[in-house]
């Protein structure tokens, strides 16, 4: 199995378009070839590339900054003396100058198939510059490790954000490559695009769905620690939106979560009578943990942990990390009426909708969760309405099978 690094790497032929041309590359740690080579240096070292800039998304290039919302700067590789531009930093799109700084922009980014997750974001923004301005985008295209799956309300209109590129459900099921054909066909854009196959991609496969298992894991972003919380996260990305903690500050971040005080038996007993079959192929642990940084640092919360590496307990195509913390959500209300549930604060340098809304990509999952008497089957009606429109529209989009 190859990734599309590889292939552009070995492959002269897939370069040969390149000849003359000056190249970028749109990178993070992640960006490495089988042997852990991190692709800045695989491809400053072909003779046939030159290699001008890089770019790295939010987190930065080398992946130093821990949280949301902490930005990183410009710098000169030492090494190299190219300039590499911050994506999230000073700005989120590319500017004019950093623009005119290549001809032909790689981009070699593992996603973790969330609608969330700003590489995506990262990934529009810069086609859409680049189809303002003449430049070509070919994306080395990486696995999803969250797999085909399909789950999630669909982002409505007008509630575009930095964590929400464009009307898809919270688990998208595409390829970053397959995303930029969806992203051009979406926004009508005009450019030079080409993505870098993979070869030997399986994403239906045990034990990975999605995720070729001989292959080393590399953070993606700092908390993105391991291919369990690639599974979970669809649904624990929206603990950000929350009171209670997500695991950051502790070994397991956005594979659980709880807060002081919490009744852990009732609520998995209140879960499974709400809605049990949203708690399938996967195993809930209650536990105990302390952040030592974040929310409730220092506290010792009450909590779940969701195991899905285990194969005899973990069902890809029953898992339904979206519904399960959706579901947590509704029973912690019936638990804690009053407390408060929802996070006031800046998101993503939104200041004027509630996180959790911007996450959702609409207030329908809060008000859900807030209306007593609104039954899961009315949140899983609307879902599944949007789950089937957007099989069907990705389609066309699809790469691999």
């Amino acid at each position: 199995m190859k990734f599309g690094l590889e292939r552009f790497l070995e492959d002269p032929a897939l370069r040969a378009p390149l000849a003359g041309r000056r190249v970028a590359l749109l990178a993070h740690p992640a960006s490495v070839t089988r042997d852990l080579t991190h692709a800045l240096d695989a491809l400053a070292a072909l003779p046939d590339l030159r290699l001008t800039a890089a770019f790295g998304p939010q987190h930065g290039l080398r992946g130093d900054k821990q949280d949301n919302m902490v930005e990183s700067s410009d710098f000169t590789d030492p090494r190299l003396g190219i300039p590499v531009f911050s994506l999230y930093g000073q700005v989120r799109r590319p500017t004019d100058a950093m623009m005119d700084s290549f001809d032909v922009l790689l981009v070699d980014l593992q996603d973790l198939g969330c609608r969330i997750y700003t590489f995506i974001t990262t990934l529009r923004y810069v086609l859409e510059a680049a189809a303002a301005s003449a430049k070509a985008v070919w994306v080395l295209d990486r696995p999803n490790p969250a797999g085909r799956p399909v789950e999630g309300l669909t982002l409505r209109e007008g509630w575009e954000s930095f964590v929400g590129a464009g009307p898809m459900p919270m688990r998208h099921g595409l390829t970053l490559g397959e995303l930029g054909r969806w992203f051009i066909a979406h926004l009508g854009l005009r450019l030079e695009y080409r993505v870098i196959e993979m070869q030997g991609w399986q994403p239906e496969a045990a034990p990975g769905f999605g995720w070729p298992v001989e292959r080393s894991w590399v953070n993606p972003s700092p908390n993105a620690a391991n291919l369990s919380m690639a599974r979970a996260y669809a649904g624990t990305v929206m603990l950000e939106g929350t009171t209670l903690s997500e695991g950051r500050g502790t070994t397991r971040p956005l594979e659980l979560f709880g807060a002081p005080g919490i009744d852990t038996a009732r609520l998995l007993a209140d879960m499974r009578q709400l809605a049990p079959d949203w708690l399938a192929g996967c195993r809930l642990r209650p536990c105990w943990f302390e952040p030592t940084f974040h929310k409730h640092a220092g506290q010792l919360c009450a909590g779940i942990q969701i195991h899905v590496e285990d194969p005899t307990h973990y069902d890809h195509a029953a898992f339904k990390p979206w519904r399960l913390q959706a579901l947590a959500f509704k029973a912690l209300r019936r638990q804690a009426p009053d407390d408060p549930l929802w996070r006031d604060f800046a998101y993503e340098y939104e200041h004027d909708r509630l996180a959790i809304d911007l996450i959702n990509g609409s207030p329908l999952l809060r008000q859900w969760v807030d209306d007593p008497t609104a039954p899961p089957a009315a949140l899983d009606a609307l879902a599944a309405a949007d789950e089937q429109a957007w099989r069907a529209a990705r389609q066309p989009f699809l790469l691999y099978e």
